[in-house]
């Protein structure tokens, strides 16, 4: 794949209603659309970093700044025959996970349309499906919160993901329990306790969740250990896992029973299939986790948790669930099983609405092979 031009786009796509966590909150998505050429054929990718630096590091501005000054340089103008290469050659540029997916990304778009092969299939997935949960942010009060849990079981979702913070938590956990027993539930704190605090939790215990994900810092592993020896409820790991590195010191360590995989958090495919590769070797179950991305994005989520291993419903809810128009053509849509169909096109399998993309840039910039 000679890759002839890069295409970056800074967009704003607006949520329904604000998405709000334990540390912030979000109103739409602020990523980057990665767009690349090669021999007349182009791959799609999307770098979902919001305006911020509340999830990870990383924000557009910073993703924006190392994708052009570093990375496209890098990969511009050369010939590149796998996708699984770009991990290589971006990995003298420390962290910027979000920035290096964006554009790897593009290469298994890219490289599935040159070889007639969808995602799933040049991943190694073994599911026509997936089955989806869903994730609800901090609401104002207890009584809305489960209008939108009832709201959501009768689409059809097979989970319901809260996210809790010091003050919300076991009252609202109690109050789902109260009305739906044995429904599949699990809570994310992001990163909002304290080890003393979140010792506090296990009185979470009683109430048979899924897990507990991510309830100290977000670059902290030995901690959870001891914090996983506390209780009997599963402690999932998230903005922790960075790398395959970071995953198996988490598994050497005890530190979590379960692994919450995001492809862009983990620097892309790539990196995310080594960590369910691990993880399946390891006997510790994985689900696929979402950043609230577009459609193109999410086509690539979902390929991703068609393999083996991803037996939690993921944070992959259709896309209606967050845009009232998206920028592809084809969004996912909700099977009556509570699944999202695994696309089969060659690619990634959206395909984007390009008037409308350009109607949400805020700024493009292109790269071209002299």
């Amino acid at each position: 794949m000679l890759i002839e031009k890069i295409e970056l786009r800074k967009i704003f796509l607006s949520y329904l209603e604000p998405f709000t966590t334990s540390g912030w909150t979000e109103d739409g998505n602020y990523g980057i659309i990665v767009k690349v050429y090669s021999n007349g054929i182009i791959g799609w990718g999307e770098s979902p970093a919001g305006d911020g630096p509340w999830y990870n590091e990383e924000t557009n501005n910073t993703a924006w700044s190392i994708q052009k000054d570093f990375l496209v340089p890098l990969i511009l103008g050369k010939s590149i025959e796998h996708p699984n290469q770009i991990e290589k050659i971006f990995s003298h540029v420390r962290g910027n996970n979000i920035a290096k997916a964006g554009i790897e990304f593009a290469f298994w778009d890219l490289f599935g349309k040159q070889t007639g092969k969808s995602l799933s299939e040049l991943l190694g997935g073994v599911k026509d499906e997936v089955e989806v949960g869903i994730s609800i942010g901090i609401q104002k009060n207890t009584d809305i919160l489960i209008q939108k849990v009832e709201e959501y079981i009768c689409e059809g979702y097979r989970r319901i993901k809260i996210k809790i913070k010091p003050g919300y938590d076991v009252e609202p956990v109690i109050a789902i329990r109260k009305r739906w027993e044995h429904f599949p539930l699990q809570v994310d704190a992001n990163s909002a306790y304290s080890f003393d605090e979140a010792k506090k939790l296990n009185q979470l215990d009683k109430f048979n969740l899924l897990f507990i994900e991510q309830p100290l810092a977000h670059d902290d592993i030995y901690e959870h250990s001891k914090l996983q020896k506390l209780f009997k409820t599963p402690i999932c790991l998230d903005e922790s896992i960075i790398s395959l590195r970071h995953a198996k010191s988490a598994i050497e360590l005890n530190a979590c029973k379960i692994i919450n995989i995001k492809p862009s958090r983990v620097g892309g495919l790539a990196a995310a299939k080594s960590i369910h590769d691990l993880s399946e070797t390891s006997g510790v179950p994985v689900w696929c986790g979402g950043m609230l991305e577009t459609g193109i994005g999410r086509a690539i989520n979902v390929a991703l948790a068609s393999l083996s291993n991803f037996t939690l419903p993921g944070d992959i809810s259709a896309n209606s669930r967050y845009f009232k128009r998206d920028i592809v053509l084809n969004p996912f849509t909700l099977n009556k099983d509570g699944t999202l169909t695994v696309p089969t096109r060659a690619g990634i399998g959206a395909e984007v609405d390009e008037e409308f993309l350009e109607s949400i840039t805020l700024e493009k910039i292109e790269f071209r092979n002299k």
